[in-house]
């Protein structure tokens, strides 16, 4: 039986694929709308979510052919050969994001993807639009998955207003019913290429949001060719029509409210934040927000992103485990010139050209660390240590009062940890509860 919409999925057979916060998110609201639901993942002893079947550990083709509606987590490629199944045998396939997006489609939404700044771009949104008296949901890749925004909408009445959302190429492969009022592309450097093949792949992926976009479109003219097309109208992150830096302020032309936004008031530290800030800022304009409403002076950063975390015997300590590539390594080291300490490492991704962070660790001292660590050491040189709490303990005994140390590792996590979060917090602890590893290594 197919299903008659996403408001209603009763008698419908759903599959849900991946079995993280937003598949299980997914499956909750699928079996609120009365659906069937089967929830699937190759990973053992995962608990199951109430009211749904589990097959956990194994996939069987079964359950795929014989789905009305397969809704996919991010990391399921929407190429693998059982969704390709699923598709033949007559079911939608859509992505998570993309399925709750058909419960909130009277919602405007902001969307913003990029390789980097996508979530402090978000952050900072939301947070601009609070200020002017909207009541913004701050989701989607990051933080709160929608379907769980979704599932409030089912059982109260939502104070929410307008949507403000980070895509992934990954969730830009399987929409489904995301149509952005307005939607911004902010860079796009070499990342997921397993998943995409090739930059053009990559590319391709991000520039769906663009040709969904009901309102605005916004990237810098280096993306350029993304934007030939394009239906929506094409505003510039750094030209006009869109928005220029000069100085202090961003000047806007070409948009409904032209004129410049001060930001000599703003907090944020390095070109990127004004970078990020300027995109925010742009997005909110496109929803009708006026300049004078834009209140950047009491903007703040998320957590993980050169989020100081202590100063401990006069040396101040700063924690960027965000950067999980070298781009936003690169960003981060330039933002904070006084940091004389910086920690890099982790589980670096192919190809990662850490020579690019040579020129601005000039003049620092570089503690290489993780399963990356010797590659770091060998490129960059300083000194090394096997784990997250050994270069942490080298660097509390190299750093002199009045320093800065900067964990922005250039690297994914998950040789020692979770995710980035992880990372970060058990960078926190460290500082304030002095590691007892005693291995380290210094050449």
């Amino acid at each position: 039986m197919a299903p008659a919409s996403n408001l209603d999925l009763s008698g419908s057979a759903v599959l849900v694929v991946g079995m993280a916060r937003s598949g299980r998110a997914a499956a909750a609201l699928a079996r609120d709308l009365g659906a069937r639901v089967t929830t699937t993942d190759l990973r053992h002893g995962l608990p199951p979510v109430e009211g749904c079947r589990a097959v956990h550990g194994r996939h069987d083709e079964t359950d795929f052919t014989g789905a009305d509606l397969v809704i996919v987590s991010p990391g399921v490629p929407a190429s693998a050969p059982l969704l390709q199944a699923a598709r033949r045998a007559g079911a939608t396939v859509v992505g998570e994001l993309g399925f709750a997006a058909g419960l909130l489609q009277d919602l405007p939404a902001l969307c913003v993807t990029g390789t980097n700044g996508k979530s402090s771009t978000c952050h900072f949104l939301g947070q601009l639009l609070q200020a002017a008296g909207r009541r913004p949901f701050v989701g989607g890749n990051f933080g709160v998955p929608l379907s769980e925004l979704a599932r409030r909408r089912l059982g109260e009445r939502l104070d929410v207003d307008v949507l403000v959302l980070e895509v992934s190429s990954y969730q830009l492969e399987l929409p489904g019913a995301l149509r952005p009022a307005a939607a911004a592309v902010l860079n796009l450097t070499p990342d997921h290429l397993g998943r995409h093949g090739d930059m053009a792949g990559y590319a391709a992926a991000k520039r769906v949001l663009l040709e969904r976009s009901a309102g605005p479109a916004w990237l810098p003219t280096d993306l350029s060719a993304m934007a030939a097309g394009i239906r929506a109208p094409v505003r510039w992150l750094d030209a006009h029509p869109g928005v220029r830096a000069v100085g202090d302020r961003l000047i806007f032309e070409g948009v409904d409210d032209d004129g410049p936004v001060d930001l000599s008031g703003l907090p944020l530290p390095g070109i990127h934040n004004r970078a990020n800030v300027a995109a925010a800022c742009a997005l909110a304009l496109s929803l009708g927000i006026r300049r004078e409403q834009l209140v950047v002076d009491a903007l703040t950063p998320l957590a993980h992103r050169l989020e100081t975390v202590g100063v401990v015997d006069d040396v101040r300590w700063v924690n960027d485990s965000k950067a999980t590539n070298v781009e936003a390594a690169l960003a981060g080291i330039r933002a904070l010139p006084e940091a004389r300490l910086v920690l890099l490492g982790g589980e670096g991704k192919p190809g990662a050209d850490y020579g690019a962070l040579r020129p601005a660790l000039a003049g620092r001292e570089v503690i290489a660390f993780g399963a990356s660590g010797p590659e770091i050491h060998a490129v960059l040189g300083g000194h090394a240590a096997p784990t997250l709490g050994a270069a942490v303990a080298l660097a509390r005994r190299i750093a002199r009062p009045g320093d800065t140390v900067l964990l922005s590792p250039a690297c994914a996590s998950f040789d020692e940890f979770s995710d980035f979060e992880d990372r970060g917090r058990r960078f926190a602890d460290l500082v304030h509860h002095p590691s007892t590893d005693p291995a380290l290594e210094s050449p």
